[in-house]
C-alpha cells in the first residue's frame, strides 16, 4: 500500500507564492505519473498539474503560466510551486499517483488564498 504525504498548505494573500510537496512511502517508478489534484468547496476534484517520464508535465488551464510541477524521482517526492496566486486557488490539494491501475491520495492539504 502506498502512502501519500502533502506538507506546505497555508493561508496567503492574493499575488503570494506557496509551495507544496508530497511523498511517497515507497519507490514511485518515474514512469508513473504522480501529481496534484484540488478540490473547493461544493466543486469537482480537478487536476492540478501531473508529471511522468515521457510525458513531461501537464497543467490544468486555470493554472498553467502560474504553476510548476517538479519530482525528485531518488526521493519520490514531487513539488508544486504556486506563484500569483488567486482567492480561486482556494481549495484542499491532494498528492496522487497510480501504480497498476490503481489510485493513491494523500490526505491533502488547505491553501487558503486571501486578504
Amino acid at each position: 500500500q502506498i502512502q501519500l504525504v502533502e506538507s506546505g498548505g497555508g493561508v496567503v494573500q492574493p499575488g503570494e507564492s506557496l509551495t507544496l510537496s508530497c511523498t511517497a512511502s515507497q519507490e514511485i517508478l518515474s514512469s508513473a505519473p504522480m501529481g496534484w489534484y484540488r478540490e473547493a468547496p461544493g466543486q469537482r476534484r480537478e487536476l492540478v498539474a501531473s508529471i511522468m517520464s515521457g510525458a513531461g508535465a501537464m497543467y490544468g488551464e486555470s493554472v498553467k503560466g502560474r504553476f510548476t510541477i517538479t519530482r525528485d524521482n531518488a526521493k519520490n517526492t514531487v513539488h508544486l510551486q504556486m506563484s500569483s496566486l488567486k482567492p480561486e486557488d482556494t481549495a484542499v490539494y491532494y498528492c496522487n499517483t497510480e501504480v497498476g491501475f490503481q489510485h493513491y491520495w494523500g490526505p491533502g492539504t488547505q491553501v487558503t488564498v486571501s486578504t
